[in-house]
């Protein structure tokens, strides 16, 4: 009776963390356990240290992203790549993977780019339709890249859960270099084989066309970053969240006293801006952590397990399934809610069937990455159907080429963990 007033309560659009709270209390009062269970999940998730990763990375993105930032890459990327067939297209797609993988899957990389991607792409003479899919794709691309916040905070949610395997945030950040290359390339490629108009590509990649030195110079200081990120915690020069620290006042520095394009007195509502969505992160973090460690008690894993293992006995069939079951909920919930809801339901069922939670993290993260644009509810969809004046139909056909070419990348991934696992046993 209570699962069918909280699924009620959601189909009428009541706030996610106010249902995950309901079910959290009325499991806990069922049992007779004390709600201070919930609050003692919310200091145990404050005392979590790579916790402090979160918001500052994510500030670090919404300054990247009020400045002039994601030109002066897209001017860089095509002076150094304009000679190759679909240059520009590479360009798109690279730029949009890098920038969202500071931003996260929260639709910035859209409306930030969009504007500069899609005029270039269509001066240097592609198809409408193909620009529109590539942009609209390539909102979410870059997902699993470092330091992608949706990474982060699988990191945090599977150490949460004791498992028997460690899952450090190091790891996920190597496991998802070889599976987003993966894609880069898959799509790179189908962008070198479209046909562009003569009289467009004769005339190159169009206006944003620029010398290499003058474009280097331009993104001097933003091209360091990767560096600092990767190079300072696999250096081991500092952990997950000194980088975020070390990320925010260097990109504070470059933005706003460097390049002064951003007013010191704009900073507070940039600060305003992404904490809102951090705080939203962490208020249905902490509930559904305890709304887990209610389904831990009555071991509702372990009877799902068995449930399904009557059912499903092979472990790839049940990988098929569970790519299935995420491109679904891909579609119908955001990145956030879907890692903090479902990953402490399915990864103990995974491991049972002898996946590496890291290789399920990036299998997780891929099928979001694609529902972001799958049809009918794809929030990249409707993003793009508002920043370009688009009907959202002509944005469906547009994306559905790019949609089966990640769908392939998804199952190459799944089946072959060694592309997640490999880099992780190298010397």
């Amino acid at each position: 009776m209570i699962s069918a007033i909280l699924l009620v309560l959601a189909l009428m659009g009541v706030p996610l963390f106010v249902v995950i709270a309901a079910s959290a209390i009325a499991g806990f009062a069922g049992q007779g356990t004390s709600l201070e269970a919930i609050t003692i999940e919310f200091y145990r998730l404050a005392e979590t240290p790579v916790l402090l990763a979160i918001p500052l990375f994510t500030f670090a993105g919404y300054v990247l992203g009020e400045s002039k930032a994601p030109h002066r890459l897209v001017v860089l990327t095509n002076a150094l790549l304009e000679w190759m067939p679909g240059g520009l297209a590479i360009v798109a797609l690279i730029t949009c993977a890098i920038f969202t993988a500071f931003t996260g899957a929260s639709g910035v990389t859209i409306v930030a780019l969009g504007a500069l991607l899609v005029p270039a792409l269509r001066e240097a003479g592609y198809n409408e339709r193909f620009n529109l899919g590539l942009v609209t794709s390539s909102g979410s691309l870059g997902l699993l890249f470092a330091p992608s916040l949706p990474l982060i905070l699988y990191g945090v949610v599977a150490q949460q859960l004791n498992l028997p395997q460690s899952v450090s945030i190091d790891d996920l950040f190597i496991a998802g270099i070889l599976p987003g290359i993966l894609m880069l390339v898959l799509l790179a490629v189908w962008s070198m084989l479209q046909p562009r108009t003569s009289m467009a590509a004769s005339a190159g990649a169009g206006k944003i066309k620029t010398p290499i030195l003058p474009a280097l110079r331009a993104a001097a200081w933003e091209l360091p970053l990767p560096i600092v990120v990767l190079g300072g915690i696999y250096g081991g020069v500092f952990a997950v969240s000194e980088a975020a620290a070390v990320t925010a006042l260097y990109v504070i520095i470059v933005e706003v006293v460097i390049h002064r394009e951003i007013r010191l007195t704009a900073l507070p509502g940039i600060i305003r801006e992404s904490m809102i969505m951090v705080g939203g992160i962490l208020i249905i973090l902490g509930l559904s952590l305890a709304m887990t460690n209610y389904m831990i008690d009555r071991e509702i894993p372990t009877h799902l397990f068995e449930f399904i293992r009557a059912h499903i006995e092979s472990k790839w069939t049940f990988l098929i399934l569970l790519n299935i079951f995420l491109l679904i909920l891909g579609m119908m919930l955001d990145i956030f809610s879907a890692l903090v809801l479902i990953v402490p339901i399915i990864l103990p069922v995974a491991i049972n069937y002898g996946i590496h939670p890291i290789h399920l993290g990036i299998i997780f993260l891929a099928n979001m990455q694609i529902g972001y644009f799958t049809p009918p509810v794809g929030m990249n969809l409707f993003i793009a159907s508002y920043r370009f004046n688009k009907p959202v139909m002509e944005l469906y056909q547009a994306t559905l080429p790019f949609f089966f070419i990640l769908l392939l990348a998804v199952l190459i991934i799944t089946y072959v963990p060694q592309l997640s696992l490999g880099l992780l046993h190298l010397p």
